[in-house]
């Protein structure tokens, strides 16, 4: 029997009683689908780990109904986080803040810090709200609804296919409409420093704090490179979710190409004997049996909402090979190289 459930206050109520029995729900948010557990439940939260197959020190992001639940996980908001609160929240913004006392260290993997965020779609805001209502703390700990590694789900159905009967519930709420994870912004090293690109890009953050977006190397995200001196200021950046160099991975192997290079990479692949590929590309290779081709959208944000969903699509498709035409190399552009980079560096793993 599938997991998945319409919306419905009947649905909703069932998922906040499974959170308050410390059990596990999967639900939508305008970026990925979500793998929530009431964050105040260190053996809730440690059912996330266990079915992702997720490393014990990784920290999770914990979910919030408004900026007014922050005191009880943040020790403090600084003006900056204040005033993108009010700018970008609810939204795919995930903020990295001091630790208030009590928070369990496993969903800030035993650090000092902790990932918060807002989400912005509906049926996460309504979610929140039943739990809170059944009697739970009203905040969920909540990677993407997958396998460690591998591609996020953008779908009810990504998730279900995922965990099966291992999930007793699934809200369905659609395709997310962002498509890629939130950009995390630490806050708490004294200096905004981008620890993941997302949807909010870097400029926009800039715009809002009115100072500069560093990158952990040292560098400025958008403005001159960074002295020497204070690139010591900014090692100590907190472990976020999404930094490891593989991730969002298919099993496919799968290489980003060049568009110059990109017809000449097709033959080459093809002219081997039994190869099946995978093309996600602007314009399409010549025509051939064992080819699957894509057309790729030429906006940074609709190639970002058709990302996973595509390679989902070839993963299960039992290609030999998956072919990316390589994104341009602009700002807005920053998070899909990002994630693409990361899911090639993955793929082609059992």
């Amino acid at each position: 029997m599938s997991p998945i459930a319409e919306v419905t206050p009947e649905s909703l109520r069932l998922a906040a009683e499974l959170l308050c029995a410390g059990q596990l729900v999967g639900f939508p948010t305008e970026t990925v689908y979500g793998l929530g557990a009431d964050a105040r439940n260190p053996e809730a939260v440690a059912r996330i780990f266990i079915a992702k197959g997720r490393p014990n020190d990784h920290p999770v992001i914990v979910h919030l109904r408004a900026a007014g639940d922050l005191p009880r996980w943040a020790a403090e908001v600084p003006p900056a986080a204040q005033r993108l609160i009010a700018q970008f929240w609810p939204g795919p913004l995930t903020l990295i803040l001091r630790r208030a006392a009590g928070v369990p260290d496993a969903v800030t993997g035993g650090q000092d810090t902790v990932g918060v965020r807002c989400p912005g779609h509906p049926v996460a805001q309504a979610l929140l709200q039943a739990f809170a209502d059944a009697g739970g703390s009203g905040a969920l700990a909540a990677p993407s609804a997958n396998r460690f590694g591998r591609i996020s789900p953008t779908t009810a159905e990504h998730v279900a296919s995922e965990f099966g009967a291992q999930l007793p519930l699934v809200l369905d709420g659609g395709m997310c409409a962002v498509g890629i994870e939130s950009t995390i912004l630490d806050l708490s090293r004294g200096r905004p420093v981008l620890l993941r690109p997302g949807h909010i890009s870097a400029r926009e953050l800039q715009d809002v704090l009115q100072e500069p977006v560093w990158l952990p190397d040292g560098s400025r995200a958008v403005l001159a490179a960074a002295a020497a001196n204070e690139r010591a200021a900014l090692a100590a950046t907190p472990r976020v979710s999404g930094a490891l160099a593989a991730h969002y991975a298919p099993r496919t192997p799968m290489t980003l190409v060049p568009a110059s290079q990109l017809q000449a990479c097709v033959s080459d692949m093809l002219r081997q004997g039994g190869a099946r590929l995978g093309v996600w590309s602007v314009q399409a290779p010549p025509s051939h049996a064992g080819l699957a081709w894509r057309a790729a959208p030429t906006q940074a944000r609709a190639f970002a909402h058709d990302l996973y969903a595509v390679l989902r699509e070839f993963d299960a498709a039992g290609l030999t090979h998956i072919i990316v035409q390589a994104p341009p190399d602009g700002a807005d552009w920053a998070a899909v190289r990002d994630r693409l980079g990361r899911a090639v560096v993955g793929s082609g793993k059992p």
